[in-house]
């Protein structure tokens, strides 16, 4: 079996957390945030507040990124703490409900953008759209790393842009005899506060949701144990920053009442400055959904390569391409299982959101108290980065984490339970797959 070649850099790595996290939620959740919490200080409270559990995962990751710096991420943690059944689980999920409702979901939010340009487009053309767009990065992303980088740097440059003219826009053309948020924590505040914060969280950790894919491609990183948890640190600050502001903007320029309307708060906000703001800002959403499909179809896969290789999955994922050094079965498998769930599920982005969300989170917060596992297990292991803050860091990255699984399940059974079902299902899986090896 060949290889993975180690040829990203720090910066590429930093662009795939960045990319991997600004996609279409920004762009898309606001709605529901401000539904959730209908206050201009406690909606950018609930986006500083994802800001931090992802930043507070990130510190946390950079300890366990550093003592397996090779390709699988978050499944090398959970298994090495754990033990296989809960890295069999994990893939299983990502496999099934995470990487691929995600991608299901943003191929949709691409077709439906591009239908912006094409009134007529039938439902049928747009899911055909979303399936070619999966399929057809998914081959590009086969032929290297390298273009993978490449795609990854050219994209998410092109959101960065895009996002920070929305930002530059709202604060040169703030108009506050127009529009006038009100920041004071006086009126429209839910009665059950932690509760509406958490169930605001849905948008946000979907949207701020993907960091830690850099840590996914550590067996192809330079100086894989000080670059990954450089990268996801730095992609994570990058991100808080932007989304903050870019709220901001948002406010400076739509009412919040507008905002909690509106699917298309980004064109909504710059139709307000030009007649062709609406389009010119969805060929950048376009865009940016597009370079993070491409990082999805990347990133995920390293996982099933990683799990086979480890002889707890199908050895067929571990097939690594002889010319082109990337596990080409494993993407391939993603990308046909992804169009099924575009067949069957297209057209409900915003319940995948919370479907998706619940089981991402649930398995990272475990991921994240896989730190206090290894310090136990492992205590002379080599830790070439340890978790800042430890324990405080990491104990409220698992707590908040906790927190926000539990409040899904009671708020929202209806997409927290069949998650829940396809993880039993897992298990059966597993054993019956131990078993047959076992013969």
């Amino acid at each position: 079996m060949s290889d993975l070649k180690k040829k990203l850099t720090l910066y590429g790595l930093t662009m795939i957390a960045v990319g991997s996290c600004i996609g279409s939620g920004i762009f898309v959740t606001p709605a529901q945030i401000v539904n959730a919490v209908p206050n201009a200080t406690l909606v950018l409270a609930v986006w500083a507040l994802g800001g931090i559990i992802a930043l507070t995962g990130a510190l946390t990751f950079s300890e366990l990124g550093g003592m397996f710096p090779k390709s699988g991420g978050v499944y090398v943690y959970l298994k090495e703490a754990y033990g296989d059944l809960t890295g069999f689980l994990y893939g299983w999920i990502i496999l099934l409900v995470v990487n691929t409702g995600a991608l299901a979901g943003l191929c949709v939010a691409f077709a439906e953008y591009l239908k912006l340009f094409a009134p007529d487009m039938s439902e049928n053309a747009k899911t055909a759209i979303a399936a070619c767009t999966v399929l057809a990065l998914t081959v590009i992303n086969m032929l290297g790393v390298n273009v993978s980088q490449g795609l990854a740097n050219v994209f998410t440059g092109l959101k960065l842009l895009a996002i920070g003219g929305i930002i530059l826009a709202g604060f040169l053309f703030f108009d506050s005899a127009n529009v006038n948020p009100d920041f004071s924590l006086r009126e429209n505040i839910p009665d059950n506060l932690t509760t509406a914060m958490l169930t605001g969280l849905i948008g946000v950790l979907f949207s701020v949701g993907g960091w830690h894919h850099a840590s996914y491609l550590a067996g192809e990183a330079i100086d894989a144990p000080r670059t990954v948890p450089r990268a996801m640190f730095l992609g994570v600050l990058i991100v808080l920053v932007m989304y903050l502001l870019v709220n901001l903007a948002y406010m400076f320029l739509l009412p919040l009442e507008t905002i909690a309307k509106t699917p298309r708060v980004a064109g909504e906000a710059m139709a307000t400055l030009a007649p062709w703001g609406g389009k010119a800002v969805a060929v950048a959403i376009a865009v940016s959904i597009f370079g993070t499909i491409s990082i999805y179809t990347m990133s995920a896969p390293r996982i099933y390569f990683a799990m086979a290789s480890d002889g707890i999955f199908f050895k067929q994922l571990a097939a690594v391409h002889p010319r082109w050094h990337t596990p080409v079965t494993a993407m391939l498998v993603q990308a046909f299982w992804a169009i099924a769930v575009l067949l069957f599920f297209r057209g409900l982005f915003d319940q995948i959101i919370t479907f998706v969300t619940f089981m991402d989170i649930a398995f990272m917060g475990l991921a994240g108290a896989a730190v206090f596992m290894l310090r136990k297990k492992q205590p002379d292991a080599d830790r070439p980065v340890r978790a800042w803050g430890y324990p405080f860091v990491p104990l409220v990255f698992v707590l908040i984490s906790a927190a926000f699984a539990v409040n899904v399940l009671l708020e929202r059974p209806a997409q927290a339970l069949p998650g829940l079902g396809l993880l039993i299902i897992g298990v059966v899986v597993f054993f019956l797959f131990k078993k047959q090896r076992s013969v």
